[in-house]
Order: C-alpha cells, then sequence, then structure tokens
C-alpha cells in the first residue's frame, strides 16, 4: 500500500509530471535528511545522492542553489572562480522563505521562484542520481540528463 505523498512532495511529483517526466516521488520509511542516511535508505552510493544546498549571493541577496554530490563539499572559492558568484551559507528561514521547502527536504526543482542553478559535474558520472523531494524522508530517482533538463542549471566544478 502505498502512502499519500505529503503536500511538498505533491508537489515536487506535480512539477516532474506537468514537465513530461514518468520520474516517481517515493517515501521512504527512514530518514532521508542527510547524504549518508539518503544512500543507506535508498541502498545507493553517497555520491549519487544530489543534495540541494541553497546560498545566498552577497551581491543580490537572491537565493542560488547548488546540488552537489553527497560526497563533496561545496568550494565557495571555486565557485566564485567557476561561476562568478560570491556566496555565503543561508539560514532555514531564509531557505523556506526563498523557495519553499525546509533544509533537510530541498528538492533541485519546484521551488517557490526561479534560482540560479549550479549542478555540480561529479554527478555526470552516475547513470542514476538520487535528489530530496521535498520532505526529509521523500526522494525521487533521475539521471544527470533529467537534473539538467529539469533545472536548466550550469555544471560546474564546486567541490574542495
Amino acid at each position: 500500500m502505498e502512502n499519500a505523498l505529503k503536500p511538498a512532495s505533491q508537489r515536487v511529483q506535480t512539477f516532474l509530471s506537468e514537465r513530461g517526466k514518468a520520474l516517481k516521488v517515493k517515501q521512504m520509511p527512514a530518514s532521508t535528511r542527510t547524504a549518508s542516511e539518503a544512500a543507506e535508505a535508498i541502498g545507493c552510493t553517497v555520491g549519487q545522492i544530489a543534495k540541494s544546498l541553497i546560498f545566498e549571493d552577497k551581491a543580490s541577496g537572491n537565493p542560488v542553489l547548488i546540488v552537489a554530490s553527497g560526497t563533496n563539499m561545496v568550494s565557495m572559492d571555486k565557485v566564485k572562480v567557476n561561476a562568478g558568484l560570491d556566496l555565503k551559507k543561508s539560514n532555514a528561514d531564509f531557505v523556506r522563505e526563498q523557495v519553499g521547502f525546509a533544509i533537510g527536504g530541498v528538492p533541485p526543482i519546484a521551488h517557490k521562484q526561479n534560482v540560479i542553478t549550479l549542478l555540480d559535474a561529479d554527478l555526470k558520472q552516475f547513470e542514476v542520481i538520487w535528489a530530496a523531494a521535498g520532505t526529509p524522508n521523500s526522494v525521487f530517482e533521475l539521471t544527470p540528463q533529467d537534473l539538467d533538463d529539469l533545472t536548466q542549471g550550469r555544471w560546474v566544478e564546486i567541490s574542495q
């Protein structure tokens, strides 16, 4: 028996469906809040987790999404050099206000507003990746090409 999706996850599923993607949001019995928890719950490698991190552009104050491989730490210096953005970390209130999702469940899609999106080039090495789907225990499977199509992000080297 499949449980009904929570509203935040349903928003992600609707976004996927409206874009013609046959990708399905799955609610997991265990937490997928962190990359390691998600990998354990799914049964994949931590590198296959596409974690969505929201930063704030220092110049404009706008949100910037970085979708990073679960094993990678974001290098602010590399982002500045490779993408021309000077970023600062954002707090939970900023994330929820700007994209409409809470930290630990931020998906790479279906945000309240358009966001500048940078994609970790390391994700391209995997045939299949997994991303958060709006809650701390919902995910969806996709390919790096799907991620590119859905986010219109820019692939850059961002890891330390």
